[in-house]
């Protein structure tokens, strides 16, 4: 861990990205963290393993190599602490857990990740929680759904696949005096660009998998509390037994050194590229929360300082095969069910049976793109084209 710091002011998320979680003098002068692997660890007497006095008294509670990755978490989302997890599920799962009990009333939001819509409708509904889909765009409204047994909220913003922006400090005006956790995905914008715990929520959640491995060759999650829920998310996790590799571990690290200069490249292209598809014929939409058309676009410039690396767009009404010819022949932009490396991808999707508090009113074909480190001109080329054989196929206008 870093030596304390005796400058008082606070350091830019690169400057964090960059040094902190690490300490050469205690590494042998190596730059990196070093990898530790380990089951056992061996007490020095019978008085120390009494006391538990090891900083790592089992390999399953952590080690240095993690604590690299917990320091500049914590610092980037202004935590008390930081878990780590073995994918984004299990952060979301385990923070869940931490915070309810057989009996609660959980309010999630209705554009949530689809396997936490899953957790919810098959895991905590046979432990006895009931869960409730909300309109993401209801902010103060939400006090209208609240009952005495409502313990959670989970928020994430923008939502997954439509990109709605949701006002965490209007939620958090009403849940917070009334004792209700609130926790949000940050995956999305990174705490590069948001900062959901500086809005009044009490746990952050990330995918670790996304942009902050920035490479698509890890599965990671991350779990940030504040000071509130902190011990209560460490109970829960410990109880599961959640742990994660130190190899995984090492890789997020080494992500994490170059995340402000992925999220900086990556962010602007995309936002370039939404800004170009808003004028093509084909397109009835464009859903990125950057853009001034957006419906929660004030929200956005009000609590986001940048965009992520992920949007999507409504194509005219086709059928599949339209859609196909669309995807089939591109060669930068690879079909996968993840974002946030440094290539390019694209995902048809379906809506309708991933809503139940909202209504979908759009007919046309969703489709969602990761835009990655690859040269603006050259994807914005197999775009067009793509988009070319759209319209050549299904008969449309261009």
């Amino acid at each position: 861990m870093n030596k304390k710091d005796t400058n008082p002011a606070p350091k830019s998320p690169a400057t964090v990205v960059t040094h902190h979680g690490r300490d050469p003098k205690q590494q042998f002068g190596f730059v990196n963290t070093p990898i530790v692997r380990g089951s056992t660890v061996i007490f020095d007497s019978y008085d120390q393993i009494k006391g538990n006095k090891r900083a790592y008294p089992y390999g399953r509670h952590g080690n240095p190599t993690d604590d690299a990755v917990r320091a500049v978490i914590t610092e980037l989302e202004h935590g008390a602490d930081t878990l780590l997890a073995p994918s984004g599920v299990s952060a979301i799962t385990t923070a869940l857990l931490s915070v309810l009990s057989a009996g609660d009333d959980l309010l999630m939001c209705d554009t949530v990740y689809e396997p936490t819509r899953q957790f919810c409708d098959q895991v905590l509904d046979k432990m006895g929680i009931t869960t409730r889909y909300y309109d993401p765009t209801i902010g103060a409204g939400i006090e209208d759904l609240l009952q005495p047994n409502t313990r959670a909220v989970m928020t994430e913003s923008p939502g997954s696949l439509t990109f709605e922006v949701q006002d965490l400090p209007a939620i958090a005006k009403v849940c917070g005096p009334r004792d209700i956790a609130i926790l949000a995905d940050n995956s999305w914008a990174s705490p590069l660009y948001y900062n959901p715990l500086d809005l009044g929520a009490n746990i952050v959640i990330h995918a670790g998998t996304k942009v902050f491995a920035g490479h698509s060759d890890v599965m990671f999650g991350t779990i940030t509390a504040d000071e509130q829920y902190a011990k209560a998310v460490k109970k829960t996790y410990r109880a599961l037994g959640v742990c994660v590799s130190p190899e995984d571990s090492f890789l997020i690290g080494r992500g994490l050194r170059t995340l402000e200069l992925r999220m900086r490249d990556q962010s602007e292209k995309a936002l370039k590229m939404a800004t170009w598809l808003e004028s093509h014929p084909l397109v009835d939409k464009v859903l990125h929360p950057a853009l001034a058309q957006h419906p929660q676009h004030e929200i956005f410039a009000r609590d986001f300082r940048g965009a992520g690396t992920l949007f999507a767009f409504i194509l005219k009404p086709a059928g599949e095969d339209a859609i196909a010819a669309m995807v089939d022949e591109m060669e930068l932009f690879g079909m996968g069910y993840s974002w946030g490396g440094y290539e390019s991808l694209i995902l048809p999707v379906k809506i309708a049976s991933q809503r139940s508090a909202t209504h979908w009113p759009h007919d046309g074909n969703l489709i969602r793109v990761n835009i990655g480190l690859e040269g603006f001109d050259d994807l914005k080329t197999e775009l067009a084209d793509g988009l070319e054989r759209y319209g050549q196929l299904s008969n449309l206008k261009r």
